[in-house]
């Protein structure tokens, strides 16, 4: 008798631990809305990839979790991307003139066009790490804004 009622209380306590778990269905997916600021002209669109790790930052648009490009019809431009897990991402972005869909450089490898990133880094040398740009998505809606950097 003493066996069946510590049977059951260990297994109404592991119910009860199972029950106060959130599901996997219950994380509540967002939206990160990115307003991106100091085009230099109306040329082109405005590229951006959004990562979800250090695995091709920034440049590698190939390993993003989302990205799109945009034609630019402004002095700031605002973008969208819905339906992110919570966690920590980066973002990266170029104003791409020649709507090539790349960063396009000199013959010394020095951006031509505008560039930015997520908590907009200071630029000494070379592009910035994933831990220096990251941002959390959290709740419904996150908002971040992006300076766009010309060297030229």
């Amino acid at each position: 008798m003493r066996n069946n009622i510590a049977i059951n209380l260990f297994c109404a306590a592991i119910l009860a631990n199972l029950i106060s778990f959130p599901s996997a269905a219950a994380i509540q997916k967002g939206t990160l809305n990115i307003t991106i600021d100091g085009l230099k002209n109306q040329k082109g669109q405005i590229c951006m990839s959004l990562f979800a790790s250090n695995r091709g930052f920034p440049s590698d648009s190939r390993k993003a979790v989302k990205g799109k490009c945009i034609k630019v019809n402004g002095s700031s431009i605002v973008v969208n991307f819905s339906n992110l897990n919570p966690g920590s991402y980066a973002a990266a972005v170029i104003h791409d003139a020649n709507s090539d869909k790349n960063l396009n450089r000199n013959y010394l490898g020095i951006p031509t066009e505008g560039f930015g990133f997520s908590r907009n880094p200071q630029i000494v040398s070379g592009p910035p790490k994933f831990g220096d740009t990251s941002f959390l998505v959290v709740g419904n809606s996150t908002n971040i804004a992006i300076q766009l950097q010309y060297l030229f």
